[in-house]
This record gives structure tokens, sequence and C-alpha cells, in this order.
């Protein structure tokens, strides 16, 4: 942590948004659903979740979608960047993308969820657990 007491910093492709989160994450995941693989056109998406309110916006107001019932993901309407997503089954919580992070290195992975969903095309060498649904489901 900094002088300022922000955990992490980060932002859009295009610099119209920016975020800061003041709070260690709650958990640290890579997702393999086939909802964060249609949002972000990637074959898995990593989140760190952190406390509601140890994440606020610092500048732009994202674009939202509610990509199932009770599931709002944001994202950058300029550049599409994926933001962050929020569940109301997890309601305390935020999700926040990974790679928009300024240093995404700073929180690694700590399981995969979602592995029913996977892509027999794409596979991961690391040894962190996984959870055929989510982590409420198997953990």
């Amino acid at each position: 942590m900094g002088d300022s007491g922000v955990l992490k910093m980060g932002g859009c492709l295009c610099g119209a948004m920016r975020f800061e989160v003041s709070a260690a994450p709650v958990l640290v995941e890579i997702c393999h659903c086939n909802m964060c693989r249609k949002a972000t056109g990637a074959p898995v998406m990593a989140w760190a979740g952190v406390p509601r309110d140890g994440f606020r916006w610092l500048q732009g107001e994202p674009a939202g979608f509610a990509s199932s019932p009770g599931v709002t993901r944001s994202f950058c309407g300029r550049c599409g960047t994926s933001l962050t997503h929020f569940s109301e089954r997890f309601d305390t919580e935020i999700y926040v993308s990974l790679a928009s992070l300024d240093d995404p290195e700073a929180l690694p992975p700590e399981v995969h969820i979602w592995t029913s969903d996977d892509l027999s095309w794409f596979e991961t060498a690391d040894a962190l657990p996984r959870c055929k649904k989510s982590r409420s489901d198997e953990m």
C-alpha cells in the first residue's frame, strides 16, 4: 500500500475510465464461463473480487450491460475495455478485471472457476485449484 492508502489503480485502453481499489481482494480468479468469454472476446477472464466500498471510479462513467439476471458488467463506452462485473449473489463485492489494472502482476489468480465451460483448445498449465462452477458451489 502506498502513502495514499490505495492498493491498486486501473483503467481502460483509451484512458477515458480510471478507478482505484483501496481494499484487499476477497478472491482472485480465472473464469472460464460462457458469459465472460462472450463479454470479453477472450477464452478466459481474470477477476479480482473486492469489497464494494473499497472500489471507486476516479474518471469517466462506465457503460453497463445486464448480461444475465442479477449480473451487470461495466465497460468503457469508448474503447470497449471490460472493467467490472457485479452480481447480486455476491452483493458486497465488485469484480475488477485484472487486465485493466495498471499492474495486473500484483494480484495473481488463486483459482479457476466454471471449468465446466472450458474450451477444448485452450489449456492452462498452472497448478491452481479448479471449480466446475462458481466458488460458492465448491469452495
